[in-house]
């Protein structure tokens, strides 16, 4: 295992903190409130999430590239932007 894979894993494994935090803050913020901005601020992070997270996963325990990992963590960032994006528009 080269540096760069064990800094790749600090990377991901800090967005997985850090991002299931914001995520579960964001949902514990919409129960608590009922306000749908925050559901859906706290889906768009999760997705944001879920998408570094697989990209790791991808990347360290399959026969995905790091570029077909990227494209994934990619894809659901663009996808978990939106729907934060949504989340400062509704009402």
């Amino acid at each position: 295992m080269s540096h760069i894979d064990i800094a790749l894993m600090a990377v991901k494994t800090g967005t997985l903190l850090l991002g299931s935090l914001i995520t579960f803050l964001s949902l514990k913020a919409y129960r608590r409130t009922g306000t749908p901005a925050l559901r859906a601020l706290g889906i768009g992070f999760g997705l944001v999430t879920v998408g570094a997270l697989l990209a790791g996963v991808g990347h360290q325990f399959t026969a995905l590239s790091l570029t077909h990992s990227v494209v994934i963590e990619s894809g659901l960032t663009l996808v978990g932007f939106a729907v934060i994006v949504y989340s400062l528009y509704v009402e």
